[in-house]
């Protein structure tokens, strides 16, 4: 029978963070908050921890996402998650990225498991207080069982109790559009740290850091790279993988294949700064094998690159835009996502990207085709 208690601080002591955060993780054991049923994998039957209490153990103390629910709660043959308990090491970057202090009053949208708030709460201390909203009924109920003792107050919704004022706000899914609402439930110079998606469904969904700077207005660097799930009420139809089932016209070869890229961590800074652009990962039976293949795509328009850099698509215009963020990035030495500030005013729906290198307005939606009849959808990054 495996340890949970020595699992635990095994864990903490991987962590990568300040000596309070690391305190704040020890006296919050994350068995403690995960439920008893959760789905290992993308698709395949639940763990029940009854069943296979080693397997849970196993599952919930690796380095990485449990997922906690799939479906909105309802079963299906892809194990699509809708809740889940955050990787740890990217919950005690959140956390630094939030300066969260004692004595602070601080909102969490997305309680989950309630893991993540029962660490808010040590970290604020007797003097602050933690206020969760889960719009999910059963999940929150889940949550508020758990986080019995601890000071936190769970809401069931989309917006906290009474008046906003607070010091600081986390977000624990992404959304495309930074709320007005939750601008406006903290106070000037308040940290607001959100996953932010560029893509309505899929892709990379990267922290950044703001903090209020007007009525409906924040700034902030983007802080690591993440991949979270939406909120509920910013959904939107995945978008076709690019020359899905579509016949290529034109060959030419780009400057480093699709492994290198996604081995080199490449593409999240370029879905940022090609905002006109969609690109997705897919896997498909090249030289005999799986391989992958990123895509890039405005439009009718589309290339596909393959491992060994070569490139077939119809048409020049995405991959000759694909190929101008790629040399911008490449000549300056593939500076840090940090490098990247995001600009939001909440209330016209403006999120504007600046660096050294450049500035980008990210539109409403990313201008692709629909989907057409008889292509399949493809898996996107």
């Amino acid at each position: 029978m495996t340890d949970l208690d020595r699992a635990h601080a095994l864990l903490t002591d991987r962590l990568d963070t300040t000596d309070e955060i690391r305190a704040a993780f020890a006296a919050r054991p994350r068995h403690e908050y995960v439920p008893d049923v959760i789905w290992p994998g993308a698709v395949g039957a639940a763990l029940d921890r009854a069943e296979d209490p080693d397997g849970w153990a196993s599952s919930v103390y690796a380095d990485d996402y449990v997922t906690t629910q799939i479906g909105d709660g309802d079963a299906g043959p892809v194990n699509i998650p809708t809740s889940s308990s955050s990787a740890p090491q990217l919950m005690a970057d959140m956390l630094r990225a939030a300066e969260i202090e004692p004595g602070m009053r601080v909102v969490e949208i997305g309680t989950g498991t309630g893991w993540n708030a029962a660490i808010l709460a040590s970290l604020v201390g007797p003097t602050g207080s933690v206020t969760s909203v889960e719009i999910d009924p059963d999940v929150a109920a889940h949550a508020r069982d758990r986080l019995t003792g601890t000071g936190v107050q769970v809401v069931t919704g989309t917006a906290p109790d009474g008046p906003g004022g607070f010091d600081a706000l986390i977000a624990t899914c992404a959304v495309r559009r930074v709320p007005l609402a939750w601008v406006e439930l903290v106070g000037r110079d308040a940290r607001l740290v959100i996953p932010w998606a560029p893509y309505p469904e899929g892709g990379p969904t990267p922290v950044v850091a703001l903090r209020r700077t007007g009525p409906t207005t924040a700034v902030g660097p983007l802080v690591r790279d993440a991949s979270f799930m939406r909120d509920r009420r910013q959904h939107g139809a995945r978008q076709r993988f690019p020359g899905n089932g579509e016949k290529a016209t034109d060959r030419t070869v780009f400057p480093e294949g699709s492994r290198d890229l996604l081995r080199n961590d490449r593409l999240t800074r370029l879905v940022l700064t090609c905002p006109e652009l969609y690109i997705a990962v897919g896997g498909r039976p090249w030289e005999g094998g799986a391989a992958p293949v990123v895509a890039v795509g405005e439009g009718d328009d589309w290339t596909h690159i393959r491992p060994d850099g070569s490139a077939a698509g119809n048409g020049t215009r995405a991959l000759t835009i694909f190929t101008k963020a790629y040399t911008m990035w490449e000549e300056a030495g593939w500076p840090g996502l940090d490098s990247l500030t995001l600009e939001v005013d909440a209330r016209s729906d403006a999120h504007t990207l600046r660096s050294c290198l450049g500035t980008w307005e990210h539109p409403a939606q990313v201008r692709v085709p629909p989907t057409r009849p008889g292509n399949r959808r493809g898996s996107s990054r």
